[in-house]
């Protein structure tokens, strides 16, 4: 993302700025032709968001994502859990905020003009995730998505990881943000039964 790209996705004087999924992907350069031409295999592929929180770098499938918008402090809700920053009207949509980075604990959770709202569609429900900086937009085949290493319960949550993929020098891990953002310890959707 290039200075003017960023600009357009800071908050002017009449709210928090945004930038749709489609506009991101055009921005970042996300082109299914691209690949071809570059030698990539010709198998199915699949494209990701991907973000950083803390020094780790996720994935999300773009298809998820409905836009992303810069930061803005949500009103909070009592006796919700700190990892549920509150709520934010978007366009008439109460829509809740979930920091990522104290959901997944991460050590230093920091506010700053990187800091972004992934706004996210999970099952007809429009949810934010708050990350600490929008990637790239990556197609990949999905040949190069590799299992998630097995790994004790009680060492590690591992439950919304669905593998890992390497990029050249960068190791991606990818999210099943849907399976995180339903998981009954948020409460942000209704369970069935």
């Amino acid at each position: 993302m290039n200075t003017a790209q960023a600009n357009a996705a800071s908050p002017g004087k009449g709210g928090m700025g945004a930038i749709s999924a489609t506009s991101v992907k055009q921005m970042m350069g996300a082109n299914p032709a691209q690949a071809k031409d570059k030698g990539k295999p010709t198998g199915p592929t699949k494209e990701f968001l991907t973000f950083q929180l803390g020094a780790e770098e996720y994935g999300i499938d773009i298809l998820r994502v409905q836009e992303i918008r810069s930061y803005e402090d949500p009103t909070r809700i009592a006796n919700s859990p700190a990892f549920i920053k509150g709520v934010v009207n978007l366009r008439g949509v109460i829509v809740p905020v979930v920091d990522l980075r104290i959901k997944l604990g991460c050590d230093r959770v920091e506010y700053n003009n990187f800091t972004v709202v992934i706004v996210l569609n999970v099952k007809g429900r429009i949810v934010g995730a708050v990350v600490d900086s929008v990637s790239d937009v990556l197609e990949l085949p999905l040949s190069d998505l590799k299992p998630s290493p097995e790994m004790n319960s009680h060492a590690a949550d591992n439950a919304y990881v669905t593998g890992i993929a390497s990029v050249g020098e960068r190791m991606l891990i990818m999210m099943d943000i849907e399976a995180l953002m339903s998981s009954p310890d948020m409460g942000l959707m209704e369970n069935p039964g």
